[in-house]
């Protein structure tokens, strides 16, 4: 809706369409109706409609919580209209990443008085506005925001302080090294922490006055700490420095522990055993996270017989799954469970190799014992089953009847006895030209058995036994979230270093899981987010013509690196899938050798919801015209993200013509065009938007990767 168009003064009544008069809804269906239109729509257009809305917009459901996260239409004039409409009625507010409102829009929020809740996290704050905004919000209780540099906390107020001295929930993204406004914070239950460091010339400097400092951290009220870190040594010394406090004395209420940290975080072992022992001995936690480091067999155990978890991370540690049900556990109240990278985690003996690490006995036993689990990730991992079909690790996880994400390594999913041999006379039969089988008619790798949509539809009448995989996803009817990433996949997306030039072979077994697999996905009719890695199994893509048709409720779907990487096999059966997929808000695709030409951007094209598009493609090309014509199509994109083959100023050429085109008419747009192996990529990715970023740019497994409801 927009504004402008709208009339100055309320009309008597709505005009009628097709003699459908909306005012002969009950205000309770009307209600229900609106909380579907965004904020400020409802009050600056849709309130002038008639005077039946002009009442009605203003009613408490819909006004006290405004949310602007991912609102991409929310604009500078059309927030700060909104504020001076219902300023006073406002509680709850989110402008969570809402990176393209300028300084002057975020002032605006000092004028809501009556805040209880507020996230500028992604917001352009600096230490005066924070003041200024905190010195008005006596009533405020829970907040988000971003500590960049520059951040001076002696120039907040007495009367921001004494508003951050009654908060109970923050959560604070940290770009430089700094204790942010924690110190001031004095009545915390919740705090989560973002170490996003990336400045290393001031880091010796910020560390001396961090330690000088009078105020340290209080966590005295302290119910749930979670902290995550980006890549890098900064990180973890600053992080070091929040956790000084735990070893002194552990918080009596404290339910939730989590630590995220990639690769090791070098610890002494004195302070992580005192750390464990204090929580053993006073807590019952709910949710657990620790480094890698830190666990071993010894702490584990104990920790898990005080406790009730909920949540449960155990990425890249050495933990067996025996131990997880250890002297029996009753671990039925555990809702999420993350044991990616556990090379080991399913083995009954950790000296079994890690390409034959499964235990089906162990395997089974964890499922009986977490029945109600319903997000369950494996990923990262090696874990090939035997020959029998009842003792597949997929049949016994059919068990869980609650699932609502899974994500399991590639290599799984294959069946033992599963042969990939056929002749190739019979690998491909004529097919009648039809949506479904377009690009089947391709030249056949030899020794890959191609997947026939029509001979499956035809030979299911001879009622041919489930595959193990089948079984699973008939059991997991619920399912929202698929992750089948190879055991071996690593993203040439960089985070903190220059790009992956080289690709780990795939696990022999990943070779066995093709076409017909991926067409059995379609079997998810709930599915809302799918992500697909090295399956070199993948011959024509004919499978995901399937799930595009049959999964019309996708909104995310990421691909990388599906069939052989040389030759793009799939990209017909791609191009198809994307005609069906009208639901679909992201799309990740990251492959080697990718043609993103004019073929492929119509194909985008009927996605009428697609909001952000990354491609990575190593070696791989564009056409700037189709992207630019994509783009006038799609009014809804406002996040384009391509790193591929071309040249520096191909790249800066399509990226500024995009800009210029389309910034003033979407004020959330982000475009980056990038060579992919560039030595200044690294320096360019810290500049996205970090919603972007971690959302979506960058790859990983996102299955059980945070605690259920664990922000606003």
């Amino acid at each position: 809706m927009d504004n402008q168009e709208a009339e100055e003064m309320p009309s008597e009544d709505p005009v009628d369409s097709d003699n459908i008069n909306m005012t002969e809804f009950s205000d309770e269906i009307l209600l229900n109706i609106l909380k579907f239109v965004p904020t400020h729509d409802v009050v600056l257009s849709v309130r002038r409609v008639c005077k039946k809305f002009a009442n009605l917009c203003l009613d408490k459901s819909l006004v006290t919580t405004v949310r602007l996260t991912r609102d991409y239409q929310a604009s500078d004039d059309k927030v700060k209209q909104m504020i001076r409409e219902i300023a006073s009625q406002i509680q709850v507010l989110s402008m969570s990443s809402c990176y393209w409102l300028s300084g002057p829009t975020v002032d605006q929020m000092s004028k809501c008085k009556s805040l209880v809740k507020l996230d500028l996290s992604g917001c352009r704050l600096t230490s005066l506005r924070l003041s200024k905004i905190l010195s008005c919000l006596w009533a405020l209780r829970s907040l988000a925001i971003d500590i960049s540099h520059g951040f001076d906390s002696s120039q907040l107020s007495s009367e921001s302080k004494a508003t951050l001295s009654h908060l109970t929930e923050l959560k604070q993204t940290l770009h430089t090294p700094s204790y942010g406004v924690v110190p001031c914070c004095t009545s915390l239950e919740r705090l989560l922490l973002y170490f996003e460091i990336h400045n290393f010339s001031s880091f010796t400097t910020s560390c001396q006055l961090m330690v000088g400092q009078s105020s340290v951290p209080h966590y005295q009220s302290l119910r749930i700490f979670y902290s995550r870190l980006a890549p890098g040594y900064v990180n973890q010394v600053v992080m070091r420095l929040y956790l000084t406090v735990f070893s002194m004395r552990i918080p009596q209420n404290l339910q939730a522990f989590v630590i995220s940290i990639p690769g090791n975080f070098p610890e002494s072992g004195a302070a992580a055993k005192n750390l464990l022992e204090g929580m053993a001995r006073n807590v019952a936690l709910e949710a657990l996270q620790l480094p890698k480091t830190w666990v071993d067999g010894s702490c584990l155990p104990h920790i898990l017989k005080l406790s009730t978890p909920s949540y449960l991370n155990f990425s890249r540690c050495l933990v067996f799954g025996n131990q997880l049900v250890h002297d029996g556990k009753d671990l039925k109240s555990l809702v999420s469970l993350n044991l990616s990278g556990c090379v080991h985690c399913l083995s009954r003996d950790c000296s079994r190799k890690a390409e034959d690490d499964i235990d089906c006995d162990t395997v089974e036993t964890l499922v009986n014992a977490c029945p109600n689990i319903r997000h369950l990730n494996l990923s990262a991992a090696h874990h090939h089953s035997p020959s029998h079909s009842e003792s597949h690790v997929c049949t016994i996880l059919s068990k869980l009847k609650h699932l609502r994400s899974l994500a399991l390594p590639v290599c799984t999913v294959s069946e033992e006895g599963k042969s990939s041999d056929q002749s190739p006379s019979n690998s491909l039969q004529p097919v009648a030209n039809s949506a479904v089988t377009l690009g089947l008619i391709k030249s056949t790798r030899i020794g890959v058995k191609t997947y026939n949509p029509r001979n499956s539809s035809e030979q299911s009448g001879r009622d041919p036994p489930n595959s193990s995989f089948k079984v699973l996803l008939d059991s997991a009817s619920l399912l929202e979230e698929l992750e089948l990433i190879g055991s071996s996949f690593s993203s040439s997306m960089p985070r903190n270093e220059p790009a992956i030039r080289k690709e780990l072979p795939p696990c022999v077994r990943a070779r066995q899981v093709g076409d017909e697999d991926m067409a059995a996905v379609g079997r998810l009719g709930l599915l809302q987010r799918l992500t697909l890695a090295q399956l070199p199994g993948i011959v024509n893509g004919a499978g995901l013509v399937q799930v595009g048709m049959k999964c019309q409720e996708l909104q995310v779907l990421s691909l990388a690196n599906l069939g052989m990487l040389k030759k793009v096999t799939y990209m017909p059966s791609l191009i198809e899938t994307l005609k069906h997929c009208k639901q679909l808000k992201d799309f990740r695709l990251e492959q080697p050798y990718i043609s993103a030409n004019s073929q492929f951007f119509q194909a985008l094209s009927h996605c009428p919801s697609l909001q952000r598009l990354c491609i990575i493609s190593r070696h791989g090309t564009f056409q700037p015209d189709a992207v630019m014509s994509f783009m006038a199509s799609c009014r809804d994109v406002i996040m384009c993200h391509m790193f591929t083959g071309e040249t520096l100023v191909a790249c800066r050429n399509l990226q500024q013509a995009l800009l210029q085109s389309f910034q003033e008419e979407r004020p959330a747009l982000n475009v980056i065009v990038y060579p992919l192996l560039h030595e200044g990529l690294v320096n360019v990715i810290r500049d996205a938007p970090l919603v972007h970023l971690e959302e979506i740019t960058l790859f990983k497994s996102r299955v059980a990767e945070d605690p259920p409801h664990l922000w606003w």
